[in-house]
């Protein structure tokens, strides 16, 4: 049985009715004991993990009860306020937004600046993959050097991802003239594509619009918006065609932070299946052609 990944406030209410009361249970400590708002569990979500499903959420959950049921035996061990050995009457701990960052130190990546960071020089691209374990965004980079017109593919990818880069490639040397790539540009210069996470092989045609927006983004020297995601196949005419998998590559989206998906026209219905909350929060561009894409996901 396969099931789309949670959105946030799914996560939100599972981690509200379910995860912190047994949590608190594990680690010895009673619901009067300690309480986590719900801004203080919306942090956790956004900036400590990035999941289809609760199981990261469920361990930081755990770390930062674990951590203040040390403290409350510490001080029970102390003999409390008064001094004299017995155990007072422990006060409700309430963990907010605030504390977070003092229970489970620094976020391990940064989940939410993530696209800012990557997309803030030409030739990258935000692209949405499915994997078994749900959605995901995948990041495309192209660079260029002084060579004979050779390209480069890197980072595990398969036969059908590279025929995609190969693609994309093609349809921007198609389109050199529109996008103002000087003539003989090409056969000067090396283009190197690589996606990162290269221990993690991919493969598959939906990456070929990222591709596209990647080595335009690259050639144009203008980057892409950090807001924007995108998912598609291409052909060599530069025709978007649809892909599987949309409502959790658009759940992967909206968990990282993007707020507009580019996708193909004929994905459109597939946005029905959507939770309503994802819909009304996000953006959504329909596309036919590349240059659609391109015109949406490029700045200036």
């Amino acid at each position: 049985i396969t099931l789309s990944g949670y959105t946030e406030h799914e996560k939100l209410a599972i981690a509200e009715q379910y995860l912190v009361p047994r949590q608190l249970r594990e680690n010895g400590l009673l619901p009067e004991e300690l309480k986590i708002t719900d801004e203080a569990l919306q942090k956790i979500v956004r900036d400590y993990t990035r999941e289809a499903g609760v199981r990261e959420l469920e361990r930081r959950i755990g770390q930062a009860a674990r951590k203040i049921a040390t403290e409350i035996a510490s001080a029970d061990a102390d003999g409390g306020e008064n001094g004299g050995g017995e155990i007072t009457a422990r006060p409700l701990v309430t963990v907010v937004a605030e504390d977070i960052a003092e229970l489970l130190k620094r976020p391990p990546y940064g989940y939410r600046s993530e696209l800012a960071d990557r997309t803030d020089k030409p030739g990258v691209a935000t692209g949405l993959a499915y994997t078994a374990t749900g959605g995901d965004v995948l990041f495309v980079e192209a660079t260029q050097m002084p060579g004979k017109g050779e390209f480069q593919l890197t980072g595990q990818l398969g036969d059908v991802m590279k025929e995609s880069a190969r693609a994309a490639l093609s349809y921007v040397r198609a389109q050199a003239d529109e996008l103002g790539v000087e003539e003989g540009h090409f056969d000067g210069h090396d283009i190197h594509l690589h996606v990162p996470a290269g221990a993690v092989p991919k493969d598959g045609p939906s990456a070929g619009v990222t591709m596209a927006a990647a080595l335009a983004s690259l050639l144009t020297q203008r980057p892409t918006k950090a807001n924007v995601a995108m998912t598609g196949e291409i052909t060599l005419r530069g025709q978007v065609l649809p892909v599987g998998g949309i409502v959790d590559k658009v759940l992967a989206a909206h968990r990282l932070g993007a707020d507009t998906v580019l996708l193909p026209q004929k994905n459109e219905a597939d946005l029905e299946e959507l939770p309503a909350e994802v819909r009304q929060e996000m953006s959504f561009v329909f596309a036919k052609e590349v240059g659609d894409v391109l015109r949406e996901a490029l700045e200036g």
